[in-house]
């Protein structure tokens, strides 16, 4: 199975992404299929990334799983997070609308004060 993942690059402090698509199987940091992008997140609003659209859409087109941390650059970028020919939400991106959607756990001295 293909995957769009993110490579750190960069030295400490100043993370510099590529955005790939990658088998699975390879390790995070080995060998790609593409290159799809880059994403800087220290860079000023509005030059944080550099995306290839066209590609992205058709390795999500054919069947590619984004990452969650994709599925949620895709959406900043304004690009879809859909996987396959009939647009079906990939399942990164089902995750990510669940834990945006869950209800927000009490804080620790709150919930400390309930008990007693």
């Amino acid at each position: 199975m293909v995957v769009l993942r993110l490579k750190r690059f960069g030295r400490a402090h100043s993370p510099f992404f590529r955005l790939s698509a990658a088998d699975k199987r390879s390790p995070s940091d080995g060998r790609v299929i593409e290159e799809l992008g880059w994403f800087s997140p220290t860079a000023p609003e509005g030059k944080q990334w550099e995306l290839r659209a066209e590609r992205i859409a058709h390795w999500l087109g054919v069947g590619a799983q984004p990452s969650e941390t994709v599925v949620s650059l895709l959406k900043r970028a304004g690009l879809p997070a859909t996987v396959g020919t009939r647009g079906i939400a990939s399942m990164a991106a089902n995750r990510f609308e669940a834990r945006r959607n869950a209800p927000k756990k009490a804080p620790a001295a709150a919930a400390g004060e309930a008990k007693s």
